[in-house]
């Protein structure tokens, strides 16, 4: 196992000896090793290396028990504050009063929602708040982003990334008292300030500072891209205190003045909220609102939030399409081509299965997610799976079902999808881009193999002065034999492994299949990459989109064995059909099969099911009126004219 002790990481050592330069080596260093503290923070059971997905893949058993999510209570949105929430929501919704002037959310729906206890769902009851399970809130961000998405967006922003993660995970107690009520209230709402102009992806390129003066911290920077980020507002922010990053709480002032300025770029994304950059002068925090947290510094703070803010990425998508989907079927049901609806039509038909299975696989992702986080697991590698699913799934939903079905009318203002696009396709970016954080799913995943087995083979390459490892060299195989044969004796074992393959009573039977596929797979994937390692060697980080590809496919595995297991507990025919295409369709990404007829057949029996309202959780989805709607009746008279 990694030790966070260490100077100098694996991944710190692996780039110093690939010939990197020492400023990627050490940045890439500090990186790991944030990622070690945050690791810290978890009991052992709960780290990476004993969750879920990395057990999959590095054991020769798969722990199923921890793929079998518990079905969820029936009453779990029974909340008070929940549903009140719900209720000023809807009201504001119907009444067309949510958003002020400007487009955003009004104040006054921001007050009604304080009124309610919306912001303070994951905060402690001691202080105010509800102190809900976070399957719970999930499962609520899910049903409020069918009525508005940008309200459940403000939920994970201020709860999840905000100002409430940080104080309720590092925060002394004079902090908490200070802080979490008002943020529970809603008399503060909070964002977090960590991106910077030319720090993004790789945040060891801060360069805000704060500066100890007196009582004071005198912060000096710029932040961009910060979600609620107006005057008024409590944000965390990241900066280098003596050189290091650290996490501040700061009480933004009401007005600007000439220590503080909102950077205003009209972001197409985000047309409802407020995201904004902040630019600080000499603006003064008092020393005692920096979080000290016991392991790590200001990047173990922001990185703690991440997972969470993922998972609830993937709730809102699943929220956003199911929206979607209703609104997708009165169009179905009134739009003729050729003297029939469009509902009969294949392709439709195919459009409405496949956002189904979309909705089941977020939907699965995110229940199996909050239940681990629940237990107490950092689960950074399962909260990955869910961000890249959930906002690839939002995106598809919107430009390949959505807007193709709605035709041109997609882009006239008032609709739908014209006026959301935007929205529909940031959250490929929110949290981290897909392909970047599929990268670091990888690195997490292979981190403790490399250190077990290749660290040390780098080590001797090194001590022996060899730079180009050659297996065919008798003189490099007898410098490294030890090392060698402990890999060996690894790459053996895997060789001789068994295969993986369950019978769950009751199960069907087209899910249990796709269930040991997906188990087959997932008995290739230690052999995949590790040979990937053993072959790219040093150079293996500079083979991007190769790991991005393997990466995919163990997400993907994941994925099916997940939503297989989340549809059966769920027992019920919608989901088990949306689920049965879903895993069809990932069962063809990972073998590279057409389509069958049968599956075509499978996607209209299951959009039959829809259209005749069977899919429950669609009910109750307000849908917005037909644009330019026609009089088929009068049309069909002038036809009849016409011919005569």
């Amino acid at each position: 196992m990694t030790n966070p002790e260490k100077e100098t990481s694996f991944a710190e050592t692996a780039m110093r000896l690939s010939g990197k330069s020492e400023e990627e080596a050490r940045r890439t260093g500090a990186v790991d090793r944030v990622d070690d503290e945050v690791e810290a923070l978890f009991a052992a059971q709960y780290k990476t290396v004993n969750s879920p997905v990395h057990r999959a893949v590095w054991e020769s058993a798969i722990p199923i028990d921890l793929f079998t999510t518990p079905q969820e209570k029936p009453d779990i949105l029974s909340n008070p504050v929940m549903q009140k929430s719900l209720e000023v929501i809807r009201d504001y919704r119907r009444r067309n009063a949510q958003y002020d002037e400007r487009g955003k959310i009004s104040n006054d729906l921001l007050n009604e929602l304080s009124k309610a206890g919306y912001w303070g769902l994951l905060i402690d009851k001691k202080y105010g708040g509800q102190g809900v399970s976070v399957r719970e809130f999930m499962a609520f961000l899910t049903r409020v982003a069918t009525i508005e998405p940008t309200i459940a967006g403000l939920a994970s922003v201020h709860g999840c990334i905000g100002a409430v993660d940080p104080l309720r995970t590092f925060g002394n107690d004079a902090q908490k008292e200070k802080y979490l009520p008002k943020l529970a209230s809603g008399e503060m709402l909070s964002a977090f300030a960590l991106t910077e102009p030319g720090a993004g992806s790789d945040l060891t390129a801060l360069k805000t500072t704060a500066v100890l003066e007196g009582d004071n911290y005198v912060i000096n920077g710029e932040k961009l891209f910060i979600t609620n980020a107006i005057e008024g507002r409590t944000v965390g922010i990241v900066c280098l205190v003596d050189g290091k990053p650290a996490a501040i709480i700061a009480e933004l002032p009401p007005k600007q003045n000439e220590h503080f300025q909102i950077v205003d770029y009209k972001l197409h994304a985000l047309s409802h909220a407020y995201n904004n950059g902040l630019k600080f002068n000499d603006f003064k925090v008092p020393k005692e609102n920096l979080l000290v947290p016991l392991k790590g510094d200001g990047l173990t703070v922001a990185y703690h939030g991440l997972n969470m803010g993922r998972l609830a990425l993937c709730a809102t998508a699943s929220g956003v399409m199911r929206m979607m989907l209703a609104n997708m079927m009165p169009w179905a049901d009134f739009r003729e081509t050729y003297g029939k609806k469009i509902e009969t039509r294949e392709l439709v038909k195919r459009r409405i299965a496949r956002a189904a299975a979309l909705i089941a696989g977020s939907d699965a992702l995110v229940s199996w997610g909050s239940w681990l986080l629940d237990q107490g697991y950092r689960g950074e590698l399962e909260c990955i799976i869910a961000k890249i699913f959930g906002s690839e799934a939002e995106k598809e939903c919107a430009i390949e079902l959505f807007m193709k079905t709605h035709g041109g009318r997609s882009f006239v203002q008032g609709h739908l999808f014209g006026d959301n696009v935007h929205d529909f396709l940031a959250p490929c970016i929110y949290e981290g881009e897909g392909e970047m954080l599929g990268m670091a799913f990888f690195k997490s995943l292979a981190k403790e193999h490399g250190s077990t087995y290749f660290e040390p083979v780098g080590l001797a390459l090194q001590k022996h002065g060899i730079k180009a490892f050659n297996p065919a060299n008798p003189a490099h195989a007898w410098a490294l034999k030890s090392e060698l044969s402990t890999y060996g004796w690894w790459y053996v074992n895997q060789l001789l492994g068994g295969k993986d393959k369950r019978e769950i009573s009751g199960m069907d039977p087209k899910l249990n299949e796709h269930l040991n596929f997906a188990l087959e797979q997932m008995h290739q994937h230690p052999l995949e990459l590790s040979e990937a390692m053993v072959k790219h060697q040093l150079k293996l980080p500079d083979r991007q989109c190769r790991i991005a590809e393997m990466s995919g496919r163990v997400q993907d595995t994941v994925i099916m064995i997940v939503t297989a297991l989340w549809a059966h507990e769920k027992n019920d025919r919608v989901t088990t059909m949306a689920a049965d295409i879903l895993c069809q369709d990932l069962t063809r990404k990972l073998v590279g099969e057409r389509p069958s007829d049968s599956y075509f057949r499978d996607c209209s029996k299951l959009a039959d099911l829809i259209i005749e309202g069977e899919f429950k959780d669609l009910q109750g989805i307000e849908k917005a009126d037909i644009i330019f709607s026609y009089d088929k009746n009068e049309d069909s008279k002038s036809k009849m004219k016409a011919k005569a």
